[in-house]
């Protein structure tokens, strides 16, 4: 009795777990709607970006272009707890960190041999089909430049 009693908590736990990920308002596929961003220039244009489950870390893959216009693809997994994760794909960082606000805001901080390059707020809507990317960038010569991506849940 005590061996199926165990089964079956697990079996709870391991429901329960799918259902936090699956009601987690980042997880999916967003693509950039660009009637509603305003990318500036020096600014990365991600076109699409996902998010996903990655064992109890989150993988997060970006497409897009760089402000040269020269196509680009990144891929970072880590956790959401503010430390620095390693990043591929992405000339401007080998580093990034996300850090979880409450449910529906992230903010990350990305950086280059110890210099910071990139930071940014995420935010979804309330209805979870929206994700607004508002970026500060900087440059090898110190140059900021601003932008807002808003994204379209797929």
């Amino acid at each position: 009795m005590k061996a199926r009693a165990t089964v079956v908590t697990l079996a709870l736990c391991f429901v329960a777990a799918a259902v936090c990920l699956a009601a987690d308002g980042f997880t999916g596929t967003w693509k950039l709607n660009e009637a509603k961003s305003k990318v500036g220039p020096g600014v990365p244009k991600n076109g699409t970006v996902v998010y996903e489950a990655a064992g109890d870390s989150v993988k997060i893959t970006v497409e897009g272009t760089d402000s040269a216009g020269t196509a680009t693809r990144s891929e970072w997994t880590g956790k959401f707890d503010g430390k620095d994760y390693a990043v591929t794909g992405d000339p401007t960082s080998d580093m990034r960190s996300y850090k979880k606000v409450n449910d529906s805001t992230l903010t990350f901080t990305a950086t280059k041999d110890g210099k910071v390059t990139l930071t940014g707020r995420v935010v979804i809507s309330a209805d979870g089909k929206t994700r607004t990317v508002n970026i500060t960038a900087t440059d090898a010569n110190g140059k900021k430049a601003r932008g807002t991506s808003v994204y379209d849940k797929q």
